[in-house]
């Protein structure tokens, strides 16, 4: 009968898992999309690459909420294999009698085991941080760069002069020097929640391989 729930248990948290990877997946195709629209031609805006902040964001939100139902399935998962394959392979003399209380607790009543920040957390160290790295890049790059602005205003290979930068990050009415301190805000506040995310119940808690 264990094994049978087991792997019931096993199915349904593959299948989160394939769920999470198709949102990353999505993230990573999209940062790649609209780098290249934004890069590879000087006529390109600067506000494709913003815009491309806001889509990752907005899959981040998404994983998040997956990865909470994940979290569920892999924490029962993980138990079973600690608890009780692993001591029917290779007894411990320190096996806690209630183990299954956990596991029973959440069958009878399902509730989420992390909180909807500390999975987004999470996601964001994990992964997204370095495609918002990617992203502040480029932007960084492509108002900077002259050889990739306008003809109009394409000088020397990279623009030096801070008023350059800040006329070329405006967008639209918005002057640029406030498009520079919402990115500036926003960032300071994607490295505050990266390093901030508590990664002790994680799934790499009790070793370094994860699921």
């Amino acid at each position: 009968m264990m094994a049978h729930y087991y792997r019931g248990e096993l199915g349904r948290m593959a299948g989160w898992r394939d769920r999470i990877d198709r949102t990353s997946n999505w993230a990573i195709t999209v940062v790649a999309a609209l780098l290249s629209v934004s890069l590879s031609t000087p006529n390109a805006h600067h506000g494709v690459l913003l815009f491309a902040m806001l889509l990752v964001t907005l899959l981040l939100l998404i994983e998040a909420r997956r990865y909470r139902f994940f979290d569920v399935y892999r924490a029962r998962v993980r138990q079973l294999e600690r608890f009780y394959f692993a001591e029917l392979l290779g007894p411990n003399d320190q096996l806690a009698l209630d183990w299954a209380a956990p596991i029973a607790k959440s069958l009878r009543k399902p509730e989420f085991l992390i909180s909807y920040r500390d999975a987004a957390c999470r996601r964001l160290r994990r992964n997204y941080c370095w495609m918002y790295l990617i992203l502040l890049l480029a932007w960084a790059l492509k108002i900077s760069s002259s050889a990739l602005q306008r003809p109009a205003t394409a000088g020397r290979d990279m623009t030096l002069a801070v008023e350059h930068v800040v006329g070329n990050a405006a967008l639209g009415p918005v002057p640029g020097g406030v498009v520079i301190c919402l990115v500036l805000v926003f960032y300071l506040t994607i490295a505050y929640f990266s390093l901030k995310v508590d990664m002790s119940d994680s799934e790499l808690s009790h070793g370094s391989v994860h699921v």
